[in-house]
């Protein structure tokens, strides 16, 4: 393509929206331009980095046996309320004014439609079913470019099995392809243990890229293959457990005592030994919540311990049912409530909460004696610093952008559904399924994010939207201008897919600003001074290294580092 021709926008400044990197690069380098807050055009050079994209993803799943389908963004709501996903989606799904319909976020709903209408026997088992279609999620906060849409492109997959073995299978094939795609796409990337959420199931994992600017967290262990989303990370922490000899319970008086730091000062003693209660409610009954001291409680795991989600209990709530105020509740007389406590607190003794008393605690509290806990569950966010819980070495704890998740749904949606298949006895049973989610932009972004400098994108030679740049310095030499032209043909005849700069009235400055900003991993220029001498100058984008070559040596030079 010529850029006398071609539409590239590039702009010199950064857009005043942007914080991170590919945000900037790809509005500058002139791939995306923004419509509404998370919505984004996608112009021609980006476009040819999303094909890119695409064809190594459908290379890749083609190649585990998945067919391919597209299917409507436009969903009838009763499908969504079948699943009970309107209320666990909440707001972030779109819904049609006055229509009982929904835009799509994601299909399980619809791709269970079609198997409960023609999967009918075991013998119709497996299937691995995908697409690449545009989702729509209603963000509140839209931000960091295309990592955080709106609108956006996912490849989403399906596969319904006749059993869990089989899922299994299904689940391990979509986890290797999916370490493909992104190395293909030139991504550095590491996989956790992951909350399944609104998805449901029986078990998901997370494919991630380490980022200052992300928004998911996970602990991760440099000495082994430990790495978990924060909402499942467990680590290898104490437990509080028990002292020698168990006093009987007894009432303290504390003062404007509000905190945990301040009550263990108050009483010299460690804050581990401080059973700190939240309080909770679901749809049915209160949730006492007891953490050991300063652990903080994560709320993902809150959601998987207690089965639905629960809100946390306003202050006027909180006095409603407990008779305290926050600080100054506990477990002991507390009527009504279900209590739960985080494992580090299982049958541990010699411990102090709230008396469900303004300004009063009760001491030496035995959960084995004093308290009936209806289960002890992982509830805590873990810190940077702990045992990891594979191999004991310190985890990090770090930012994160996710771009792949894959779940293991078993029948949520079949039975929702009533997607059943007859099995080898004539008995009727429900399909297993899996589903498997691919952020596409998310991929170019996170590229950016690793590939680039203080002067723009460094494609790698996978997802380039071109694999040369060639510029031609003088557009007033005619000898420039029929070498720089002869070279592009040779180029694009040569199977290497070429950007000329061939553009009158820009300074050389400006065209080798825009060729470092586009970023292709090879410039070849053309100038009066090497022609002189029967030579163009090539520049390797990712190392800076320059090369002088002969001119009929160009085009085999470039061959020789693309493959390389």
């Amino acid at each position: 393509m010529r850029l006398s021709t071609y539409f590239v926008p590039t702009l010199k400044e950064n857009p005043a929206d942007a914080t991170m990197a590919s945000h900037r690069l790809m509005v500058r380098a002139g791939m995306i331009r923004p419509l509404a807050a998370g919505i984004y055009s996608w112009l021609p050079i980006g476009w040819r980095v999303m094909k890119k994209v695409m064809e190594i993803i459908r290379e890749e799943m083609d190649a585990i046996g998945a067919q391919e389908f597209q299917l409507p963004a436009l969903n009838p709501v009763e499908i969504w309320e079948q699943t009970g996903r309107v209320e666990s989606f909440g707001d972030t799904l779109f819904h049609l004014k006055n229509r009982p319909f929904v835009l799509a976020p994601t299909h399980e709903e619809i791709f269970t439609t079609i198997a409960k209408d023609h999967i009918k026997s075991y013998r119709d088992l497996p299937q691995i079913w995908y697409q690449i279609q545009t989702k729509f999620r209603n963000e509140p906060r839209p931000r960091s470019g295309v990592i955080r849409g709106r609108q956006f492109f996912m490849k989403d997959s399906y596969t319904f099995d006749r059993d869990f073995t089989e899922l299994d299978k299904s689940y391990g094939a979509h986890r290797e392809a999916y370490k493909k795609i992104y190395s293909r796409s030139g991504i550095k990337f590491f996989i956790v243990g992951a909350y399944s959420g609104a998805m449901g199931g029986t078990g998901s994992q997370e494919f991630m890229v380490e980022s200052p600017d992300g928004e998911d967290t996970c602990a991760v262990c440099d000495n082994c293959d430990y790495a978990a989303n924060l909402e499942v990370a467990t680590s290898a922490a104490k437990p509080v457990g028990r002292t020698d000899g168990s006093k009987k319970p007894e009432e303290l008086h504390t003062p404007n005592i509000k905190t945990i730091d301040q009550l263990a000062q108050f009483l010299h003693i460690s804050t581990e030994r401080l059973a700190k209660s939240l309080v909770y409610k679901d749809d049915t009954t209160p949730v006492l919540v007891l953490m050991s001291g300063n652990d903080q409680l994560n709320e993902a795991k809150l959601t998987t311990a207690l089965g639905k989600t629960a809100f946390a209990m306003s202050p006027e709530e909180l006095s409603k049912y407990t008779g305290a105020n926050a600080g100054s509740i506990g477990p002991i007389g507390l009527k009504d409530f279900r209590i739960i406590a985080d494992k580090r607190l299982e049958n541990a003794n010699e411990l102090i909460s709230g008396a469900n008393k303004d300004d009063y605690h009760i001491t030496h509290i035995d959960f084995s004696r004093d308290v009936k806990i209806d289960g002890y569950y992982d509830l805590r966010s873990i810190e940077a610093g702990e045992p990891c819980p594979s191999c004991g070495k310190d985890l990090r704890v770090v930012n994160a952008i996710e771009i792949g998740h894959i779940f293991k749904l078993g029948t949520k949606y079949s039975v929702s559904l009533n997607a059943n298949y007859l099995d080898e006895n004539g008995t009727e049973k429900p399909i297993v399924m899996g589903s498997y989610g691919i952020g596409v932009e998310r991929i170019i972004a996170c590229h950016i994010e690793q590939n680039h400098d203080d002067n723009g994108i460094i494609w790698d030679n996978s997802i380039s939207p071109f694999m040369v740049h060639v510029t031609s310095v003088n557009m007033d030499s005619n000898e420039v201008v029929a070498t720089a032209d002869k070279l592009y043909e040779e180029f694009n005849a040569a199977g290497i897919p070429a950007l000329y700069d061939d553009r009158h009235g820009v300074s050389p400055g400006f065209k080798f600003k825009d060729a470092d900003l586009l970023g292709m991993p090879v410039q070849v220029i053309i100038g009066e001074r090497n022609l002189k001498q029967g030579n163009v100058e090539l520049k390797f984008r990712k190392s800076g290294e320059r090369k002088v070559v002969g001119i009929g040596a160009a085009v085999e030079e470039v061959k020789r580092f693309l493959k390389s």
